[in-house]
């Protein structure tokens, strides 16, 4: 794993990430050059679970339109980390 960058950079907590963290699998906001094995890696490390699989997904730049003009959003990569069945991380846990 890279020591000069961050893999993992934040959880995604929305409506529909927590519908799915019931089944075990966690979003993230990722770096745009981390590959499966580094997520899975840092993941397992991080919160001290067993990870099944990873899934990742590209999020291209959107064209938004401001008072200013027209601008773009970020390009993103999110992962889609799902859990050995019998682990959590609770801290990610909204109740």
């Amino acid at each position: 794993m890279p020591k000069n960058r961050e893999i993992l950079i934040k959880p995604i907590i929305s409506e529909k990430s927590l519908v799915i963290q019931s089944n075990g699998v966690y979003s993230f906001i990722i770096d745009k050059l981390a590959n499966k094995k580094e997520v899975k890696e840092a993941v397992e490390k991080m919160f001290k679970v067993k990870v099944e699989s990873v899934r990742t997904v590209k999020i291209y730049a959107k064209r938004k339109r401001t008072r200013i003009g027209f601008v773009h959003t970020k390009v993103m990569k999110k992962a889609l980390v799902q859990l050995v069945k019998g682990y959590d991380i609770e801290s990610l846990k909204v109740n």
